[in-house]
C-alpha cells in the first residue's frame, strides 16, 4: 500500500496520507514523496490547485519517531537536505493555492504544515498540537515565527510552550482556520472550493498569493534554518532522550533533573 497518494483530476492535486494502520505517522519516504509531487504541480499546468488531506479518523500524528531517529543524524548534516526539509522548501516555494482538509489528529508536523497553506477547513472531530517542548525539541517549520503573526503571541506562546492540543472550534476562534464543518461535509466542501480556485484565471490566483505572500517566503527560509540548528542539536540533548525514551516505553518523561 502507497503511504502517500497523489490524484490529478480537473486542475487540483490532492496528495493525502494514506498510512492509518500508524496513524498516517510520516516517514522520511512519505515527505520525499510529498516534496516531488508539490515540486512536479509548481511545473504541471494543468494543476492548478493543491489539496492535502488524511483519513476521516486522522490527519498525521506527525514523525513517525522510529523512521525519523533512524535519520536524525542528516538533520545535523550541511550537506544534505533530507526529506523533510525538502517538503517544507516546497511547501513554501508553492506558488499555487494549497488547501487543507484535516480531520482528526494533526499532530506537530501536521499542524505546522497548516501554517503554510493558503486555506485550511477542519472536521469538528480535528484535533491539533504541537508538542515539541514535550519531546525536548523546539518549533520547526518556522511556526515560532508564523503561527503568532497569524494568531497572536500570547495564543502562539500558550500552544507552542505548553504543547497541548486544542480543539478545531478554539483553532476557527484564533483566526487559524478558514471554517470548521461536520466530518462528512470536510472533503466535499474542500473539493468544491478548490474547484472554485481552478475555474479562476490561474495567473490572477498566482500573482495574488505572490502579493499578499511579500518577502514571507523568505523569512520563512530563514527562520527555518534557525530552528532547524536548535532543533538538529537539541536531538541530542539529554532531555530528547529522556522524551524518546519514555514515549518508547509508554511511560510519561521526568525533566526534573535537567536545567
Amino acid at each position: 500500500m502507497t503511504d502517500i497518494l497523489t490524484h490529478k483530476e480537473n486542475g487540483v492535486l490532492t496528495i493525502s496520507f494514506n498510512r492509518p494502520e500508524k496513524k498516517n505517522a510520516i516517514t522520511a519516504a512519505m515527505y520525499q514523496a510529498m516534496a516531488d509531487a508539490l515540486r512536479e504541480a509548481e511545473t504541471d499546468a494543468a494543476v492548478r490547485a493543491i489539496l492535502i488531506t488524511g483519513k476521516p479518523e486522522i490527519f498525521t500524528a506527525g514523525n513517525d519517531l522510529e523512521d525519523f531517529m533512524k535519520n536524525a543524524g542528516s538533520l545535523a548534516n550541511p550537506d544534505s537536505i533530507p526529506p523533510v526539509y525538502q517538503f517544507m522548501q516546497a511547501l513554501n516555494d508553492s506558488g499555487k493555492p494549497v488547501i487543507a482538509a484535516v480531520s482528526g489528529a494533526a499532530v506537530g508536523i501536521g499542524t505546522t504544515l497548516l501554517m503554510h497553506c493558503d486555506l485550511i477547513y477542519l472536521a469538528d472531530n480535528a484535533k491539533l498540537s504541537m508538542p515539541f517542548t514535550q519531546l525536548g525539541l523546539c518549533p520547526e517549520f518556522a511556526s515560532s515565527m508564523v503561527f503568532q503573526q497569524i494568531v497572536g503571541y500570547q495564543r502562539a506562546a500558550e500552544k507552542l510552550m505548553l504543547g497541548e492540543s486544542f480543539t478545531a472550534q478554539e483553532a476557527f476562534e484564533m483566526g487559524f482556520v478558514n471554517k470548521v464543518l461536520p466530518l462528512e461535509e470536510l472533503l466535499p466542501y474542500a473539493q468544491q472550493i478548490a474547484a472554485k480556485l481552478v475555474a479562476l484565471p490561474a495567473a490572477s490566483i498566482r500573482t495574488t498569493k505572490r502579493l499578499m505572500k511579500g518577502s514571507q517566503p523568505q523569512a520563512v527560509v530563514t527562520k527555518m534554518a534557525e530552528e532547524n540548528q536548535h532543533f538538529a542539536a537539541m536531538l541530542n540533548a539529554p532531555e530528547a532522550r529522556e522524551a524518546f525514551m519514555a514515549f518508547f516505553q509508554k511511560r510519561k518523561p521526568d525533566f526534573s533533573q535537567f536545567n
